[in-house]
């Protein structure tokens, strides 16, 4: 296939570095993202463009390339905005991916990953795929949402101490869970206390939350009361097997809480499992889930021996890990170690992972670990049109830029301050501003995009350009951190420089 690739001046390098094979046209503009579809049009007629089986534009460049096809007569679409990423375009459209008229290739690339998401999820909610599925003993149905080795891996959040939040809590905290991707909602009991009253509240919690509940206890008197009421139970293991049968799903963990036993060795820790799960069958339970418990640093690594060596030995069973206990452990950011907890429970096939977000370090988890599955599912986790790269890239954007004769080095001038100034709030998902005139509060502006408080200030205040200027770029600060989930304060730093150690 004959390709051209339009571009501007100082991009050149760049697309004739990484868009080899395919022919280069530079329009007579400095910059790419300058040109217009009618432009480009026009500079290609005037040099009698012909004989190509496709025309790429910038992403950058705005409007549809509906127009450069109509006057050239060859088809046009949009490639991606940066150079960097034409090797990827290319391999892609020989491989016969369909680009667009008004969608950047990159862009174009993250919504054609997440619909192959969609339709792998969307598969395995069929239901004559879900009737076939469950005939199977490695699945069955925690509530109604199937679960096991034939379906997708499945989010359950924990919300911890829950008999301390009022129902309303509950809901709330379920409800933004549930948006964030979990399929399960967790009631996570307090540890040493019996809430017998909490439990009769489960009913009610019921009917206010659409998804299957599970009640997260080793307290005996609280799970055998539960079990009326939840879609499945953590956790059982030998101190209290014999006390809790049961078809409902069960969690069974190598422990003997009554007695303090825990087997560190991850060999006598998978044995003890399967004699529990051995024992536990032969009782009755029916559908049973085995979790060889993930630990933190510095048990990370033995445990993962555990989970490895259970699932060698046991291929069919239905697996889950408790990857909440790495994220809340770790003073790492969370995406690098949600992503990699999820390929590695994708590559040993388990059905349920346990997360929560206690720590304000770990807001996001859920929606992160979702991401993670996701790009399980698309077969893997790098170029797979998906990733978790928040803070940091996967390839340099290289932009070249010109610069004017006139060349002046910025200096910093003392200023008078003005008789109203402002002070910058956020809160969840809104950014407020508060005007002051001396010590009185004259008015409150909240919006959520920056640009629109700045055209409000500007339209109810008479302020200097250089007052302007400093709170545009502290709205991008405040607006950044919604994004983030993180904290925002007024002329403090929103990160941390690694490696210099200096607020930024």
């Amino acid at each position: 296939m004959k390709i051209l690739l339009v571009t501007g001046r100082l991009a050149e390098p760049l697309v004739r570095k990484y868009g080899k094979g395919c022919d280069v046209f530079v329009a007579p503009v400095t910059v790419a993202a300058f040109l217009t579809p009618r432009m480009i049009a026009d500079f290609l007629e005037k040099a009698g463009v012909k004989g190509y089986d496709m025309i790429l534009i910038p992403g950058l460049v705005r409007g549809s390339t509906e127009v450069i096809e109509e006057r050239i007569g060859i088809p046009t679409f949009k490639g991606p905005r940066n150079a960097v990423d034409l090797p990827v375009v290319l391999k892609a459209i020989k491989q016969g991916f369909k680009l667009s008229k008004e969608i950047p290739a990159d862009e174009l690339f993250s919504r054609d990953s997440l619909k192959k998401v969609r339709d792998i999820r969307n598969k395995t909610r069929n239901k004559s795929y879900v009737e076939r599925a469950l005939k199977k003993p490695w699945n069955f149905l925690v509530g109604s949402l199937p679960v096991g080795l034939d379906f997708p891996t499945r989010i359950v959040a924990e919300i911890v101490d829950a008999p301390r939040l009022s129902p309303s809590e509950i809901k709330k905290r379920a409800e933004y869970y549930l948006g964030e991707g979990a399929d399960i909602i967790d009631l996570g009991m307090i540890s040493g206390e019996t809430n017998l009253e909490f439990i009769e509240t489960i009913p009610e919690l019921k009917e206010m939350i659409d998804a299957p509940i599970s009640l997260d206890s080793l307290n005996t008197k609280e799970l055998e009361r539960g079990l009326e009421f939840v879609d499945m139970v953590l956790s059982v293991d030998w101190g209290n097997v014999e006390e809790l049968i049961t078809d409902k799903p069960v969690v069974l963990i190598p422990t003997d809480m009554k007695r303090g036993k825990f087997y560190s060795n991850p060999q006598e820790r998978v044995e003890s499992l399967e004699k529990l799960k051995e024992l536990a069958t032969s009782l009755g339970y029916k559908r049973i889930i085995v979790d060889p418990i993930l630990e933190h640093y510095p048990n990370f690594s033995r445990s993962l021996v555990a989970f490895y060596l259970y699932r060698s030995r046991n291929e069919r069973d239905v697996m889950l890990a408790g990857v909440g206990n790495v994220t809340e452990m770790m003073d790492a950011d969370s995406p690098g170690i949600n992503a990699l907890l999820a390929s590695i429970s994708s590559e040993l096939k388990l059905s349920l992972l346990l997360t929560t977000e206690v720590s304000r370090k770990c807001v996001g988890s859920i929606r992160e670990l979702r991401r993670g599955i996701d790009m399980t599912l698309l077969g893997g986790v790098k170029d797979v049109g998906l990733d978790l790269l928040i803070l940091k890239e996967k390839r340099p954007k290289s932009v070249k830029f010109e610069v004017s004769r006139n060349l002046i080095k910025a200096r910093r001038k003392d200023v008078k301050l003005e008789k109203i100034y402002f002070r910058i709030f956020t809160d969840k998902d809104e950014i407020y501003v508060n005007a002051y005139r001396g010590t009185e509060l004259v008015m409150t502006i909240v919006g959520s995009e920056p640009n629109e408080i700045i055209d409000t200030i500007l339209e109810m205040f008479n302020i200097s350009p250089r007052h302007a200027f400093y709170l545009g770029r502290e709205l991008e600060k405040a607006f950044t951190a919604i994004k983030l989930r993180k904290s925002y304060v007024q002329e403090g730093g929103l990160f941390t420089d690694f490696y210099s150690q200096k607020s930024l």
